[in-house]
């Protein structure tokens, strides 16, 4: 069994992908002083070895304390939140095209997943959550062709 994408209450759907695009498009294209502090999804990668998933998040600008990291009725939840350094003197934004606001992503998780040894690592910009597998849930059978 595989990680599934988890999002309010379903899988990432049509709807909420439109919905993002939607979101970018008209919330976080600011000119000016005026920046949009709305609730943005980090973009994620999911990957996948024989003992563990590993998922990344692009959260440059976001202080190690800013993250909330927990598992919940089988979904691990990471949340946090990126500001926005307000203008300095002398300083006038004309265009701001990175996201900031508070961010939320959950994810399924697999009942293979060892929910006790997950870790997390946040280096560059780059948010590591290791979620291992459980050897003793891990079923490898071979099977015989006859």
């Amino acid at each position: 069994m595989s990680l599934v994408r988890y999002q309010n209450g379903f899988d990432r759907s049509l709807g909420s992908l439109l919905n993002g695009i939607l979101n970018d498009t008209f919330h976080n294209n600011t000119v000016g002083n005026s920046v949009s502090t709305e609730q943005f999804y980090p973009k994620v990668d999911i990957a996948e070895t024989d003992t563990a998933f590993e998922i990344q998040l692009l959260v440059p600008g976001v202080d190690k304390a800013d993250f909330d990291i927990k598992v919940d009725q089988g979904k691990l939840v990471i949340s946090g939140e990126r500001n926005f350094e307000a203008a300095k003197e002398g300083k006038k934004f004309r265009a701001v095209e990175t996201q900031y606001g508070k961010f939320s992503r959950a994810f399924k998780l697999s009942e293979i997943v060892d929910q006790g040894a997950i870790s997390a690592k946040y280096e560059a910009g780059l948010l590591k959550v290791t979620l291992p597998k459980d050897e003793k849930k891990t079923v490898k059978t071979s099977i015989e062709v006859k």
